[in-house]
């Protein structure tokens, strides 16, 4: 089996709650909601929904935030929410005493959740780096000389 190796990235923190007491399709349906939002807009709308699942999502995206500001010095209103998912976990199984000696099985599902932040304003400052680099005059005139003359200079690969 071929593992691929995760590339280190420098813009997204994330946080991980395992074994969360309540069934992936409800999760799923809670995250589907703040999937590609910015952090404090996840965060109103998961105060306003009436589902159970949102207070353990709630807390993790405030944990990744907090991972944020905390490890790498990111600025909370930059965050936007790059990936959520919801994976299965173990399935917590008892029996319950019922009338003549007969059991019914309970089952509690669990599940792991995984909220990964992305800090947008680096893209931003790229993009008007790239902009700035596009504008006519802003490069240095002695280099663009140079890669004139290293292309005309009448050797084999000159095209006229």
């Amino acid at each position: 089996m071929i593992k691929k190796r995760k590339k280190k990235s420098y813009t997204s923190v994330y946080a991980l709650g395992q074994y969360i007491s309540i069934s992936a399709h409800k999760a799923r349906r809670v995250i589907d909601q703040i999937r590609g939002r910015s952090y404090e807009e996840a965060l109103m709308i998961l105060e306003l929904m009436p589902y159970r699942a949102c207070y353990p999502i709630f807390k993790l995206i405030y944990s990744a935030a907090a991972n944020a500001s905390h490890n790498k010095g990111f600025d909370e209103t930059n965050l936007v929410i790059s990936r959520a998912e919801v994976n299965e976990g173990n399935t917590v199984k008892k029996f319950k005493p019922r009338a003549r000696g007969r059991s019914y099985s309970i089952k509690r599902p669990t599940c792991h959740i995984t909220i990964v932040l992305e800090d947008i304003s680096f893209y931003q400052d790229y993009e008007e780096y790239l902009m700035y680099l596009k504008k006519p005059g802003c490069r240095n005139k002695s280099i663009n000389r140079a890669c004139y003359h290293t292309y005309n200079s009448g050797g084999l690969w000159d095209k006229k």
